[in-house]
């Protein structure tokens, strides 16, 4: 893991954690805005640094590897904690654990839902051939993830990604997440939660993780954005993404 810092560090603390085969770039708006008034951590994970080879374990060792970057770096304290996708699945594991002060949790398409074991193969293989063909360089398959996955501008730091990404590393951020649930919890902090998605494609996962967070953490904030894929909002919307987010942090 490799942790990228914007902004002055004695503000307080904003972490952006990315998602699944997604490099760390894609927070570059939120970082912009962000940095003018937070400290803006933003870890690369491992299996998505562009500059050497690393193998991703699974969401627990991303989580404690973040977690003793803020213990050590920052005092154990952090803002506001915000994960998409795998990210959130990510920032999810860190809250559960309580080993730090967070006052805001923003989870975006969070898929906390365990999934079946032909779903997790499928999905793997899936997540492989990409690879494999973005190493390939076919032109059938970046076109269609730039339409549907990652904006151009990000093309070719994620090919530096793909490049170096092994088997291995796809089938334990696959295994890792589709073996998460959610799990109630207390909490501790009183940490204000927000969660965000979409409605479309395989955001059912994260209306369903929604709903059962909500029952269990009743005063979460739940904001849904018709009609958008799983991390169209974020990603593809960033200013719609910094008008929820900041608006939900600034009220406490």
């Amino acid at each position: 893991m490799k942790f990228h810092t914007f902004g002055n560090k004695n503000n307080k603390t904003v972490i952006l954690i990315h998602g699944v085969l997604t490099p760390w770039q894609i927070w570059e708006k939120q970082i912009d805005v962000l940095k003018e008034k937070f400290y803006v951590v933003v870890p690369a994970l491992d299996g998505h640094i562009e500059d050497s080879a690393s193998e991703y374990i699974s969401v627990e060792n991303e989580a404690e590897q973040i977690e003793s970057y803020v213990i050590k770096e920052l005092n154990g304290k952090v803002f506001t904690l915000c994960g998409l996708s795998m990210g959130g699945v990510i920032a999810f594991k860190i809250f559960e654990r309580s080993n730090l002060d967070i006052d805001f949790l923003v989870l975006d398409g969070a898929p906390l839902i365990k999934n079946s074991l032909l779903s997790e193969k499928v999905m793997s293989n899936a997540y492989k051939s990409i690879i494999h063909k973005s190493k390939k360089r076919d032109k059938k398959t970046l076109e269609n993830f730039k339409k549907d996955f990652l904006p151009e501008k990000y093309l070719s730091s994620y090919l530096k990604i793909a490049d170096t990404m092994s088997d291995k590393t796809v089938e334990n951020m696959i295994h890792s997440v589709c073996a998460s649930k959610f799990v109630p919890c207390v909490n501790k902090n009183n940490t204000g939660i927000l969660f965000l998605h979409g409605t479309k494609g395989n955001e059912v996962y994260s209306v369903k993780t929604a709903r059962l967070m909500k029952k269990h953490f009743p005063d979460m904030a739940v904001k849904s954005f018709d009609g958008y894929k799983h991390a169209e909002l974020a990603i593809y919307k960033p200013e719609e993404w910094l008008e929820a987010v900041t608006s939900f942090i600034s009220k406490r």
